[in-house]
């Protein structure tokens, strides 16, 4: 079709002159509206009423759509290669609206199996081509500070749920005036979901169409002004060559990454998951009352969604300072730390609870944000998406086994509202092993042998042919003739920043109300 033409990937090639800094809004426009999976809890007391089912069925949703994810990354990263990131981009928001919409459908005819398949499976598609298609992209445009470029396309994942909670509160208020968002135990009805399901499906459709509007790659022979190549090779771990994603999974470091990732994640999630009745048990007296409040634990996830945004940007930018390998044993080893800290003291005072778990899950972001950046040291930027797709193949394993490790272990101890923090040390001490195992494995990692690189891939190397579509491996003699050189992108540029920062800051002013809560509520 000639209109979507314009999604092909030779017409993706950056024109002279265009600004990088465009790139960044591109890839938050795009992960600010899929973040909007980790604000599922909002609606999910919700839909149990609605079909009238267990939570565990209303909770598969989300696993689905993490299993997809990771799943259609691993599948689908080679294909985002060759595509390009505009059209992955626009194939990713038209599966998350569809997902929306499917979901919505099945609300309105309760059909719990149309949930499943819409928002779990194909909006879980959208979640995984989504969540790649900008990787790449900026780690060629930002080869002088790959940490800082993934950091903020990530961060916008991160930030995508202090966005949509609040949004999604207030709009099953706007249709559905029986609804209280203050009250915890509050119900939505059936016309007020299927509403906010088709809400979301077009809005965040329209705000991800600016991510195709606006990336673009760079053309082979581009650099930063002032960058020099061999500054960076210097630096340990960090290679010029190019590692295929077929070869990559053949390597020892792929895998020992991989591990390092799914130990960081299991970590971080047995606390984000039991984030509200966590802070709850631990400052319960004598296993009956607690003194902390819904309204305060409410106030503490608040503050655990603002460290986990934080973190994947500052810390995934720290590590362009003193390198991805040296932050990942801060992540892992600072990380066993806390954790034991916060299984003998934390329950000594809710200040020093909320300072010990706010750090961790600073990390548990880091984590995320940092590793684009340790496969393009290790592998190279050939196919880094689709490598990086794999290796997220370790979150949905991760997504899985820590909320099975930590309610497996709280099971044995007593029954939900009766814990105390004694209850949680076992789950906390597990978690201290975990990390210690991703430590070992990072220590392991070491540079990709010579026999896994590709031939004739180097960086001075023109070998692509006419027939590669790939926008990245045109060659000099194979791309289409240049575009005319840009005119001045002041406006443009402060229009897409301005759209982020308000949809961000929006999320994080809600997020500082409801975060107060905890020191008042």
């Amino acid at each position: 079709m000639p209109m979507l033409s314009v999604f092909d990937p030779r017409h993706t090639v950056a024109p002279p002159g265009y600004s990088r800094w465009l790139i960044p809004t591109a890839a938050l426009a795009v992960h600010v509206c899929i973040g909007q999976v980790y604000a599922t809890s909002v609606y999910k007391n919700s839909l149990i009423a609605h079909f009238d089912v267990s939570q565990t069925a209303i909770g598969a949703i989300f696993s689905i759509a993490i299993v997809m994810l990771g799943s259609s990354a691993a599948v689908g990263g080679r294909w985002v290669e060759r595509n390009g990131p505009r059209r992955a981009m626009f194939v990713s928001a038209c599966f998350w609206a569809t997902g929306f919409l499917v979901g919505a459908l099945g609300i309105a005819t309760q059909q719990l199996w149309l949930l499943y398949l819409g928002y779990g499976v194909i909006g879980g598609i959208g979640l995984g081509i989504g969540y790649i298609s900008p990787v790449s992209t900026l780690i060629k445009w930002f080869p002088d500070r790959p940490g800082l470029a993934t950091g903020l396309a990530i961060m916008g994942f991160g930030g995508g749920a202090l966005v949509a909670g609040p949004l999604a509160r207030q709009l099953l208020s706007l249709y559905d005036s029986g609804y209280n968002p203050s009250n915890p135990a509050a119900v939505a009805s059936g016309h007020a979901l299927v509403a906010l399901f088709v809400t979301f499906g077009i809005g965040y459709f329209v705000i991800m169409m600016f991510g195709p509007f606006n990336v673009r790659v760079p053309a082979p022979d581009w650099r930063p002004a002032g960058f020099d190549p061999a500054s960076v090779a210097t630096r340990p771990l960090v290679t010029t060559a190019s590692v295929s994603a077929s070869n990559a999974v053949r390597t020892r470091s792929f895998w020992l990454l991989w591990i390092v990732l799914f130990c960081n994640v299991t970590a971080g999630i047995g606390i984000l998951e039991q984030a509200s009745p966590m802070i709850q048990d631990f400052f319960r007296d004598n296993g009956t009352a607690t003194t902390v409040s819904v309204t305060a634990a409410a106030g503490f996830v608040g503050v655990l969604s603002l460290f986990n945004m934080a973190g994947r940007f500052v810390w995934s930018t720290t590590s362009d300072l003193i390198g991805r390998k040296p932050i990942y044993m801060v992540y892992l080893g600072v990380g066993m730390v806390l954790y034991l800290l916060l299984a003998v003291a934390g329950h000594s005072a809710t200040a020093l609870f909320v300072l010990i778990a706010a750090a961790i899950i600073s990390f548990y972001g880091g984590g995320f944000a940092t590793m684009p950046a340790y496969l393009r040291d290790l592998f190279g930027t050939f196919q880094v998406g689709a490598i990086h797709g794999r290796i997220l193949t370790a979150w949905s394993a991760a997504g899985v086994a820590g909320p099975l490790i930590v309610n497996g272990i709280l099971d044995t101890q007593g029954k939900p509202g009766t814990l105390t923090a004694a209850a949680y040390r076992p789950a906390l001490f597990t978690m201290v092993g975990i990390l210690a195992i991703g430590f070992i494995a990072n220590l392991l990692v070491r540079a990709v042998p010579e026999r896994f690189h590709e031939p004739n891939r180097g960086p001075t190397s023109p070998v692509a042919k006419a027939t590669v579509t790939e926008p990245v491996a045109l060659g000099p003699d194979s791309r289409p003739p240049a575009p005319p050189r840009v005119g001045n992108q002041t406006g443009r540029l402060w229009l897409s920043w301005l759209l982020v920062a308000v949809l961000l800051g929006y999320g994080i002013v809600q997020t500082v109300i409801t975060a107060a809560k905890l020191f008042t509520g």
